[in-house]
């Protein structure tokens, strides 16, 4: 609300813009820098994906929490640059290698080691009905359910349609991903397949933070008054 707009407000309004300013004030906490949480914290779930595993739960195997990305690829396609680039995208972000258990009817999330990106791949030319072939692995990549517990939360096909024509199909659980976290792989993808394509190295900066530590240092900030407040 700019000045203009507040000062059109009546004066007992402006006393309560006012109030409530001041009280959102109060209820703030100082903002506190993340740091790398030790290996027992993080274990602990951020609350965005202890709710989905608990809808998970109540749901059962569902794909209403699939997060499917599509990207059409003409040209000359490099498809051992593509495979290394979703390889080091799953050993760069611990949340694509991450699944998720209970202990003590806890969830609790667990980090893989690397072991490359599950991709397949599929070459539909010469099919006599390929467009339709095309759609059926459209809808059953969208569709195919996740095991939280044994993973990979993220996957993907490839799929040939001519010479020099690919759909590259991406699919990720809600639990491990969100629309802005498609956004940064979508980018850096491009990046890595680009610089391996050109035989460089990885052009990205090292990570100094992953997901498990945003999530312990959530459940260390947002507890006692701060929760309450929330």
């Amino acid at each position: 609300m700019n000045k203009t707009m507040v000062g059109a407000l009546s004066r007992e309004k402006r006393e309560l813009l006012l109030q409530r300013i001041k009280r959102e004030r109060a209820t703030r906490t100082p903002g506190v820098a993340i740091e790398r949480a030790s290996d027992t914290e993080r274990s602990a779930l951020s609350f965005a994906q202890q709710r989905l595993w608990f809808l998970s739960q109540l749901d059962g195997v569902s794909a209403a929490y699939h997060m499917p990305a599509g990207l059409r690829l003409r040209g000359a396609l490099d498809q051992s640059a593509l495979r290394c680039a979703l390889d080091r995208l799953v050993e760069r972000h611990e949340s694509l290698r991450t699944t998720f258990d209970e202990i003590d009817g806890e969830p609790v999330q667990k980090i893989r080691p690397a072991q490359g990106f599950a991709l397949r791949e599929h070459d539909l030319r010469g099919m006599e009905d390929a467009e339709a072939a095309h759609r059926g692995l459209v809808d059953e990549e969208a569709r195919a359910p996740f095991d939280l517990r044994q993973g990979p939360l993220c996957r993907g096909r490839l799929i040939r349609t001519a010479d020099e024509e690919y759909t590259l199909l991406l699919t990720q659980h809600h639990i491990v991903s969100d629309g802005w976290s498609m956004g940064v792989l979508m980018h850096e993808l491009s990046a890595l397949y680009g610089a391996y394509s050109r035989g460089e190295a990885d052009p990205l900066p090292a990570l100094s933070l992953q997901y498990a530590d945003y999530a312990a240092w959530q459940r260390r900030w947002v507890s006692g008054e701060v929760l309450q407040a929330q």
